[in-house]
């Protein structure tokens, strides 16, 4: 049993400042009287005076007022925890989260086509177990089985291999891991089963699955990928490259992963770009022998008004029918149908009107509530279902008929988060974890929010909401689990950013002396060509000069040339003056001009 709204109850603090009011009313009568006359002979006055009479109705008005409080908390009942036989298997999944799973040999990589099979896989569960575990060059436990399998989704949507810093592929170790996250449970089939592309850097995997075999385990291994294999991507959007320069390929290695299955005793499945490999698992671990497991179920909260209010009603009329007086029920039915109506005091006035009043609005208010829990039921199938967005409708109409509904505001964050939309569904966790009384419901609440926050890597958060969850509950081992795992994730996340951040601070350093050296470097590179140009200025000053005074060496000795030639011409006009002047004198005939 519990109350939808227990503050209500410190209503109740009134009822001895009433009783209160009762004696010290009582003792000012009493003194009035002692006032009139003698004691014996005032009583004597009055036969009919019943002092018990009025103890009793007072009484009978102190509870009444006691129920109204208690029907205001609004009690409810129905919720019991029930346990109930369910056959099923359990089921460890080691999932291969190295580097080499981001190859797109299968699409559309064989890192996410390994999510959407342990997705179908967790779909086909109905009463069974699931865990989950992640290795690389190590190993640890993403999930401790369970039959939550909403967790297991969200979880499962998380994994990316930088959650495993070491990178490799230890097999031996998911092996040793997954085998002891089972359960003791006798009498149920227990199935490992290892999503691999079969890159075992570490070794002693067929030895650690052949001990899982005698130990009872049965070994199932997916190998993903092709033979032929495809480039491993890097997170830059290129291809990672090995210390030669040359790109890293990948393959799947069939030979190993039929060397594991055949030691564990169990199966290989080669999972390729369609639904095979699917179908063969589901009915490999249909043959597992199916063993008794108990599950806790809690039904629905039902309003229990109605005993309260037919009880508060049946108190009225008995009051009302308790004379003061002694031997006055006769009367007080006489004067009824005389006066044709009940003149009750002014007490059991105000609280016939009280009574009269406050039912009417809380059967009101409950037929709202009843709507609410209609909307709610009618959501919570279409949820079991997987109708989320049609569970979403139901879930908002019971919001706008009560919008402090707490069950309908988790109920509601549910189906956001089912339908990835993870800002809606932490803000209506916080919501209903601000309207929510019920301590266990709170921390349901307040685990579901860390669980959305760790899916978003805001670790800080998560570790505040998964501590406030433990506060209302601090049994819950998966809270501390995920508790711990985002501590550890945190400090990783933190430790990673510190890496960033100092290698940033290196690289701008090393580009700060490479600029300074690459600037050094120009400027002596300036430097000699500028001594460069100045030996070419000189050499060209140089030639200039050689060739100016070439030049001057070559105008001289053609103007002493010139000079000379004048000279001989000069010297050959006169002669050829003196042999013209010679022929004149010589000549025996005269020109007549």
């Amino acid at each position: 049993m519990k109350f939808a709204s227990p503050e209500y109850f410190y209503l109740l603090l009134l009822i001895p400042v009433f009783v209160f009011l009762r004696f010290y009313t009582f003792y000012k009568r009493r003194q009035a009287l002692h006032k009139l006359g003698d004691k014996t002979l005032v009583y004597k006055m009055m036969p009919k005076l019943s002092l018990l009479r009025e103890n009793i109705k007072y009484t009978i008005i102190l509870l009444i007022f006691s129920l109204l409080v208690v029907l205001l908390a609004r009690p409810q009942m129905g919720t019991k925890v029930s346990k109930e036989e369910r056959n099923g298997i359990e089921v460890m999944i080691a999932m291969d989260i190295s580097n080499s799973m981001r190859a797109e040999d299968v699409a559309p990589s064989r890192l996410e086509k390994t999510k959407l099979l342990i997705e179908n896989l967790v779909d086909h569960f109905t009463k069974d177990r699931v865990g989950l575990v992640v290795f690389a060059g190590d190993a640890f436990v993403q999930l401790p089985i369970t039959n939550d399998y909403v967790s297991a989704k969200m979880f499962m949507r998380s994994i990316t291999p930088s959650l495993i810093p070491s990178q490799g592929t230890n097999i031996a170790d998911a092996l040793d891991l997954s085998m002891k996250s089972f359960t003791n449970q006798e009498g149920v089939g227990k199935a490992i089963i290892l999503i691999t592309d079969g890159e075992d850097h570490e070794g002693g995997a067929e030895e650690m699955a052949t001990a899982a075999f005698k130990k009872g385990f049965n070994v199932f291994v997916l190998g993903i990928g092709t033979e032929k294999g495809a480039p491993v991507p890097d997170t830059e959007g290129g291809y990672m490259h090995d210390n030669t320069g040359n790109e890293v390929m990948s393959s799947l290695n069939i030979q190993m992963c039929k060397s594991i299955a055949e030691a564990g005793h169990g199966a290989f499945i080669h999972v390729e770009n369609n639904n095979k490999a699917q179908e063969i698992l589901n009915d490999k671990l249909a043959m597992l022998q199916k063993g008794q497991m108990d599950s806790v179920v809690y039904s629905e909260y039902e309003e229990q008004f109605q005993p309260i209010v037919m009880i508060i009603l049946f108190l009225i009329i008995i009051e009302l029918f308790i004379s003061e007086s002694s031997n006055g029920l006769f009367n007080k039915l006489s004067k009824m149908a005389s006066r044709k109506a009940l003149a009750p005091k002014t007490t059991t006035k105000l609280l016939l009107l009280l009574i009269l009043l406050v039912p009417g609005s809380f059967f009101a208010g409950n037929a709202n509530a009843q709507n609410d829990r209609q909307y709610i039921r009618s959501g919570n199938k279409l949820y079991r279902s997987q109708k989320f967005d049609k569970a979403d409708i139901e879930y908002r109409k019971a919001l706008e008929r009560n919008p402090s509904n707490a069950e309908a505001l988790f109920n509601m964050g549910c189906a956001k988060m089912m339908q990835e939309n993870d800002t809606l569904a932490l803000e209506y966790f916080n919501k209903a974890a601000e309207v929510q009384k019920d301590k266990d419901r709170r921390a349901q609440v307040m685990h579901n929010a860390g669980v959305v926050l760790q899916n978003h890597q805001d670790y800080a958060k998560a570790i505040e909401a998964y501590k406030e969850s433990l506060r209302s509950n601090p049994k819950s081992d998966e809270t501390r689990y995920n508790l711990a795992l985002c501590q550890k994730l945190l400090k990783k996340q933190q430790q990673n950013q510190k890496n960033n951040d100092k290698n940033k601070d290196d690289n701008k350093d090393k580009n700060k002396d490479k600029n300074k050296d690459k600037n050094k470097d120009k400027n002596q590179d300036k430097k000699q060509n500028q001594d460069k140009n100045k030996d070419n200025n000189q050499d060209k000053q140089d030639q200039q000069k050689q060739q100016q005074d070439k030049q001057e060496q070559i105008n001289k000795e053609n103007a002493e040339q010139l000079l000379n030639a004048a000279k001989n011409q000069e010297r050959e006009v006169q002669e050829k003056v003196k042999r013209a002047q010679q022929r004149r004198n010589n000549s025996s005939r005269q020109k007549n001009w």
